[in-house]
């Protein structure tokens, strides 16, 4: 069927209020969680080389994910700079941590700090200075 006169194949896919009319789910092809890796918000991320050119499989996302992270940056400020939801941004970087073009940086868990009591001990050593 052909376009209306006035409009192109690529009026039909942008809307001037709404932007692209591509959903997050078909940028993730579907899927719902990475291929690799788990992706904290706050994990950081950062490439670990330039995308090939011969790379198969990856969209304009994937490489717009591998310029924006040439210094690191963490998975919430990824998704905010695409404007893409953190679910389908999570899958595109597990896309990439597969294809190795990308470190992930997780958070210190709550558990390797150091004890309340040492934080106790060291309040008390000051206060007795």
């Amino acid at each position: 069927m052909p376009f209306p006169p006035d409009e192109s194949a690529e009026d039909l896919w942008v809307d001037d209020h709404a932007g692209p009319l591509v959903r997050p789910f078909a940028l993730a092809r579907g899927r719902t969680t990475p291929a690799k890796g788990q992706f904290d918000m706050i994990s950081n991320v950062i490439a670990t080389q330039p995308v090939p050119a011969h790379e198969v499989g990856l969209g304009p996302e994937h490489l717009a994910i591998v310029g924006l992270i040439q210094r690191p940056l963490s998975v919430a400020e990824v998704a905010a700079h695409l404007k893409l939801p953190l679910g389908t941004v999570r899958v595109l970087l597990g896309d990439l941590l597969e294809r190795q073009l990308l470190r992930v940086r997780e958070p210190r868990s709550a558990s390797r700090f150091p004890d309340d009591d040492l934080f106790e001990a060291v309040i008390s050593g000051l206060k007795a200075l």
